[in-house]
């Protein structure tokens, strides 16, 4: 059985397991130092021009790319945050391609995208969640503006449950469009970037994939897999040489003020939570992928301080800090009564 159908296919009685032989090799102690010296040495010849050069870009003022002329696909942009983002990739001079499983929204901001900036613009029925789905508006987007240059993966359903909250069907509806839509849309429009060398990919993530929250624990792990997969990405380019050709960018937003009963929920809840118009995540999106950043907290200094925070203090400094800048969650049982 090949290597690879231990893991795809099930046989019993196939498992083999490594034997010491295969998995060690005694290297001299002198050998193991000097290798591990050298190396250091290494590092700290080669680390220096990397930090003076990361010094001098931090002084200097960011450049901004050109897009104009581009094709951007928004996934869910047919409302909300997916709307904003539209309407100001078309302000930079981009053709969009409006994506939304609700059709007419799609179609109504396409419309506006026309009539406000004068570009190409057309909207498009997709499931996300569905690669099928996906792999057909690749063809039908290909077909009407061109291959894609900037994917926006912003399409995802805000439900809050907590892991013994919603059906089975709720848990892998929110995994399938928060998470997995992510790699079906990277899987199709990833390649005729590489061929032609010039792409972005953008992920629109949220603080609670920097910071864990048990009243969302569904929500919250997709988030968490959305920015790894983002930081993978973006390593997988940097080794496949196309760093400098295909940038990405995760973005990490905190409450946007688009669902009107996802803010009346959050009052009730009794937290405070930075609240942003989809306009200005979407000007802290697009400027920040100009600028090629790989990673943008589109919130408050507040935010930014506990999303900072979390990975340098102890667990104990950062649930003190959220509750007394953010509020404490009431318990699930207090929060159910208000659903």
């Amino acid at each position: 059985m090949a290597y690879h159908e231990q893991y795809f296919s099930h046989a019993d009685g196939s498992y083999v397991p490594a034997s010491i032989a295969q998995t060690t090799k005694e290297i001299p102690l002198s050998t193991a130092l000097l290798d591990g010296v050298t190396k250091v040495i290494k590092l700290l010849v080669l680390i220096v021009p990397v930090l003076l050069r990361d010094f001098v870009q931090l002084l200097l003022p960011a450049q901004k790319k050109s897009i104009k002329g581009q094709v951007a696909l928004v996934t869910g942009g047919g409302n909300g945050l997916g709307r904003a983002l539209c309407l100001r990739l078309a302000q930079e001079g981009c053709a969009v391609a409006v994506a939304d499983i609700d059709l007419p929204s799609a179609q109504n901001t396409a419309k506006e995208v026309r009539n406000r900036y004068g570009v190409n613009a057309e909207g498009f029925r997709v499931d996300v969640a569905d690669h099928q789905s996906v792999a057909e508006l690749r063809k039908r987007i290909e077909s009407a503006l061109g291959p894609v240059d900037i994917l926006v993966n912003n399409a995802g359903l805000l439900a809050m449950l907590s892991l013994s909250e919603g059906s089975v069907q709720d848990v892998q509806r929110i995994i399938n469009v928060n998470l997995l839509s992510h790699f079906w849309t990277i899987r199709e429009f990833k390649d005729g970037m590489v061929e032609r060398r010039r792409g972005h990919i953008v992920a629109i993530s949220s603080i609670l994939g920097i910071l864990p929250n048990g009243r969302s624990i569904c929500y919250n792990t997709t988030k968490f897999g959305v920015r790894g997969l983002m930081a993978s990405l973006n390593d997988e380019l940097y080794s496949d040489g196309l760093a400098e050709h295909i940038h990405t960018t995760c973005v990490y937003p905190a409450g946007i003020k688009t669902r009107k009963d996802f803010v009346d929920f959050v009052k009730d809840l009794k937290l405070t939570i930075p609240w942003h118009s989809p306009e200005y995540v979407a000007e802290a999106t697009v400027t920040g992928m100009l600028t090629n950043k790989t990673d943008l907290i589109a919130s408050s200094t507040i935010v930014k301080f506990l999303c900072y925070c979390y990975p340098l203090f102890p667990k104990s400094f950062v649930r003190l800090a959220t509750d007394v800048m953010v509020g404490k969650c009431p318990p699930l049982t207090r929060r159910s009564s208000l659903k």
